[in-house]
């Protein structure tokens, strides 16, 4: 095990795992984060700037404004460097039961935890998924900031390509430019083919998108699904109106089992 004399980051060597399990080459990673890298030091205590020159990789010791802000930048670290995270642990203050902690770890962080009725069935490999990466980004709240107080930067499995990291489940998704090129283009008639054909060419290809067809389609389908409900309930709100103002008004509406309607007459 390493130690970052900068900036007293833990450091371990990832342990390559090949597809039976067998440990391959040991490799280590090395903080490249300094002062030049944008990161300010003054008084003993290291912010983070609004812009940088270059790509940050988490130290103990680096602050931030809010504890959003600290997910949102090690998020984006993995994704740089080829993995997903989860949030792991959160701890309350014993005072106000406010947040005071928060521990975000590799997806890959664990064991997955065998249950009897699955002794006899053969288990895929995406349930595997879980095989105790040590990874960590944990932070801890100091007054009104947020502050690392533990990171280890080595992983025991193989990190992915950018092409691949794009479609892991934590990061992938409809971001909120996307959500309105979509509406716009659906608005349009638009088809989910040639609205993923768009997003590529704004991303700079397929693998910097974030999203899959299926993702798009959701999303449009739930902004229907709300369009479609709120006018529901304004056609009901106007029928009450008119009852109250036309006592031999009548109407009916009729919902299916999730509560949307279905016809009125």
């Amino acid at each position: 095990m390493a130690d970052s004399s900068d900036h007293g980051v833990t450091q371990e060597p990832i342990c390559n795992l090949d597809s039976d399990g067998l440990e391959a080459e040991s490799v280590n990673i090395q903080c490249d984060v300094n002062v030049e890298d944008g990161v300010n030091v003054k008084d003993g205590v290291n912010v983070i700037p609004s812009s940088s020159s270059g790509p940050l990789e988490p130290f103990v010791g680096m602050v931030f404004e809010d504890v959003k802000d600290a997910q949102v930048f090690y998020k984006a670290y993995a994704r740089r460097k080829g993995f997903a995270i989860r949030t792991n642990h959160t701890r309350l203050s014993k005072d106000d039961k406010t947040l005071c902690a928060v521990d975000y770890v590799c997806t890959r962080e664990g064991f997955r935890r065998v249950r009897r009725k699955d002794t006899d069935r053969i288990i895929s490999k995406l349930d595997e998924i879980k095989i105790g990466c040590k990874a960590i980004m944990g932070i801890k709240k100091d007054g009104e900031k947020w502050i690392v107080n533990k990171f280890v930067v080595g992983h025991n499995h193989i990190l992915l390509t950018p092409r691949s990291t794009s479609f892991l489940r934590g990061h992938k998704g409809v971001t909120k430019v996307q959500k309105k090129l979509l509406m716009t283009l659906n608005e349009f008639g638009v088809p989910t083919r040639n609205i993923m054909s768009v997003l590529s060419k704004d991303s700079g290809g397929n693998f910097n998108v974030g999203c899959i067809g299926k993702d798009v389609e959701n999303y449009l389908r739930s902004k229907s699904r709300k369009v479609f409900e709120e006018g529901a309930q304004k056609l009901y709100s106007y029928f009450l109106d008119r009852q109250l103002k036309e006592p031999g008004f009548v109407f009916s509406m009729q919902v299916d089992k999730d509560g949307c309607m279905r016809s009125c007459f």
